[in-house]
């Protein structure tokens, strides 16, 4: 088995290599040909933590494994991420593991290379403003990978801590695009693209807020409760997601579902998209709204890759079991 550490598994991944894992897995999804496991999540009842499992099998990859990790909330004063996560591979031919690979790294990778394949199939191509909601570390990488995507020339942006905003505007300037602080409703009448990737309970976007044409990336909600935009908003708005299963059960899409206002069959898979099943965007005024749950096989595609580089590459530390 091959163990590969947070550091190293930095240095061999590219956004631009997890775009394409990504995008090719929800294709995988769409065919048949790739399937999650239901998700285990819980809290543990001990450091105010959340932890889970995320897992899957690629049959057309062969890629078997799962992600174990969640969010321990004291985590920063320690100096470590709230956000650990480990991945593990195993050999489909023996169930023998195959891999170990640090997990933190590549989930900031794949999430926002789920956002940006939805840029990619759903936002009108002249969209040139994108709009974040929310700062936090993921941020950064959201608007990295939402830019390789569209010519994007400036970036509006509202968290409710306003001075987490002071990094990201410096990412983004680092990027040369410009930078404007915002209150929601007047982001969402500036945005073409929105972002919204935030732990909240409560919605932060409504509905009349939003203009015709805009396509929203809601990548924050993967847990029962959570809840970043209005369920009106989310009625009213042509849907896509990475597995359906997870929207109407963990998603964004569990609220209007809960509420009777849109059904399972309202809501398109992204990888329906790619495939050219469904046409994705219809018009130039339609209102498109992804909603990113995080599925395991992302995690799985990303660490496979990572995987095969250290191979060609003879990094990683091999061990016997």
């Amino acid at each position: 088995m091959i163990v590969i550490s947070e550091d190293c598994a930095r240095e061999l991944m590219t956004a631009a290599a997890g775009f394409d894992a990504v995008e090719a897995v929800f294709a995988a999804m769409s065919r048949g040909d790739a399937y999650n496991f239901p998700v285990i999540r819980e809290a543990i009842g001990h450091a105010d933590a959340l932890y889970g499992f995320k897992s899957g099998f690629d049959r057309a990859g062969l890629t078997l494994g799962l992600k174990s990790g969640g969010y321990w909330p004291g985590n920063m004063e320690k100096g470590l991420s709230n956000h650990q996560s480990t991945v593990f591979l195993f050999d489909p031919d023996t169930g023998r593991p195959s891999a170990m690979v640090g997990g933190n790294y590549l989930t900031a990778i794949r999430t926002a290379a789920a956002s940006a394949v939805s840029i990619k199939y759903l936002s009108r191509p002249d969209a040139r403003t994108l709009g974040m909601i929310g700062a936090g570390h993921q941020s950064h990488f959201q608007v990295k990978a939402a830019v390789a995507q569209r010519p994007f020339e400036r970036v509006v942006a509202w968290n409710l801590h306003a001075e987490m905003l002071d990094g990201l505007e410096k990412t983004v300037r680092d990027l040369g695009l410009a930078f404007d602080r915002m209150e929601r409703p007047d982001l969402c009448n500036a945005a073409d693209v929105i972002i919204t990737v935030t732990s909240s309970q409560d919605p932060l976007l409504m509905a009349d807020w939003i203009r015709p044409g805009t396509h929203l990336a809601c990548m924050g909600t993967d847990t029962k409760g959570k809840m970043e935009v209005d369920k009106h908003l989310v009625a009213g708005a042509s849907l896509f997601t990475d597995e359906i299963e997870q929207s109407i059960s963990i998603g964004e899409c569990q609220h209007a579902i809960g509420a009777g206002l849109i059904g399972k069959n309202s809501i398109t898979s992204i990888g329906d998209v790619i495939n050219g099943a469904h046409g994705g965007r219809m018009s130039a005024k339609e209102v498109t709204l992804f909603d990113g749950t995080g599925v395991g096989l992302q995690d799985l595609a990303v660490a496979n890759v990572v995987v095969a580089i250290a191979g060609e590459r003879g990094v990683g530390q091999e061990i016997e079991l």
